[in-house]
């Protein structure tokens, strides 16, 4: 067993530097998150959602005609061909908002006029259809499935404003629009997670952008990533069902060993900066809608479980309130992560491909040891 000594490999590849990159800054023991060195904080406080996707592509801030040229090109690329919506339409009527979102962006391929080609500009093309494409397929479904006419955008609007007119087919208050801006730059990227990490080993065999993101949408459907804060708000939800004392709801759920959703975090040993904006926009928004339970029953929870159990709330915790009293259904939470995500995939598969090599790790082998004998099947 020489060549295969036991290298104790962590579980989850915890801790484990996979790659080089210039596009997402961490530093879980102070709580820092930065896109291409600029604070969160900042960005969530001064920038907008355009703005930032053109930092993660071009690794710059725009000046204003360049921003201005951005919007032009997203603008541009907010159209689906029909037969995207028709496969909208023929999905069973039950089927998942992320399942439909993962096979149509498998099938946008099929009409992209840059599917062939694999160069850096050819992705950076990809990556403005994609982040105005996805945006459409998740409202354009949502509107399917309930009956509703297929709303036209408004290329005069943000694309955080287009997205709340095409889901729910009025144009956004001010408050919404910002609130959601700030919500999709503060999911835009998070360095190797999950999702991202499947999009550049995909990227790294060489295959497509499209490929790399139907890979990315698939690792993000599961609930140990981005499902976590549908999870939040069905427990909000129950709570609220029962008339039920938060604080004695979460207490039950411990005493059961459940887990409560949208604590802790692999990588933060602080406050998750991206908690932080969130809990004030969930704030906010429920003051302005008239809907503040969601958000205090929310920040009661949080208070016990801070002292409880020693864990901060984590990106998808405030998420789940921010949401829903945006008028989003609870099973358009993790598409609308994608909805933000896909800033930060397109940045990571670009990033992959202008210096590639494949991806391909080894295991820690701890399987009989070497060597095994082949046993007739007659003296078994």
């Amino acid at each position: 067993m020489s060549s295969l000594t036991a290298t104790h490999a962590p579980r989850g590849l915890e801790g484990i530097v996979a790659t080089n990159s210039s596009i997402c800054y961490i530093d879980g023991e102070q709580g820092v998150l930065a896109y291409r060195g600029i604070d969160i904080h900042e960005l969530a406080d001064h920038s907008n959602f355009e703005e930032t996707c053109y930092l993660l592509w071009y690794g710059k801030l725009p000046k204003q005609n360049e921003l201005k040229e951005f919007r032009r090109q997203l603008a541009e690329e907010r159209k689906l061909d029909p037969a995207i919506i028709e496969l909208l339409r023929n999905a069973p009527k039950q089927t998942q908002p992320m399942d439909v979102l993962r096979t149509a962006v498998s099938a946008l391929s099929f009409y992209d006029p840059e599917d062939k080609k694999n160069d850096h500009d050819a992705n950076l093309h990809k990556a403005f259809r994609l982040t105005s494409q996805i945006a459409m397929i998740v409202a354009a479904y949502d509107r399917v499935r309930k009956g509703k006419k297929v709303v036209e955008p408004d290329r005069s609007l943000s694309h955080a404003a287009n997205f709340l007119l095409l889901l729910n087919g009025t144009k956004p208050s001010e408050t919404a629009e910002r609130a959601l801006d700030m919500a999709l730059i503060l999911h835009a990227d998070h360095e190797l997670n999950a999702s991202t990490f499947a999009a550049r080993v995909v990227a790294a065999t060489l295959s497509d952008m499209h490929s790399a993101v139907t890979a990315a949408i698939g690792a993000l459907k599961g609930p140990l990533h981005g499902g976590a804060n549908e999870a939040v708000f069905h427990i909000l939800q129950a709570i609220d069902k029962a008339k039920a004392d938060p604080v004695d709801y979460v207490k039950g759920m411990l005493a059961q060993k459940k887990k409560v959703p949208g604590f802790g975090h692999r990588v933060y040993h602080t406050e998750d900066p991206r908690a932080t904006h969130l809990r004030k926009m969930s704030s906010d928004l429920g003051k302005s809608s008239g809907q503040s339970k969601w958000y205090e029953m929310s920040h009661k929870i949080e208070e016990f479980v801070k002292v409880e159990k020693k864990l901060n709330a984590n990106v998808d915790f405030y998420s789940a309130s921010t949401y829903q009293t945006l008028g989003i259904d609870v099973d358009l939470f993790t598409p609308v992560f994608a909805v933000s995500r896909i800033s930060g995939w397109a940045a990571h598969v670009i990033e992959q491909l202008d210096d590639n090599r494949l991806i391909r790790p080894r295991a820690d082998y701890v399987g009989p040891a070497y060597p095994q004998r082949y046993v007739p099947m007659e003296q078994r």
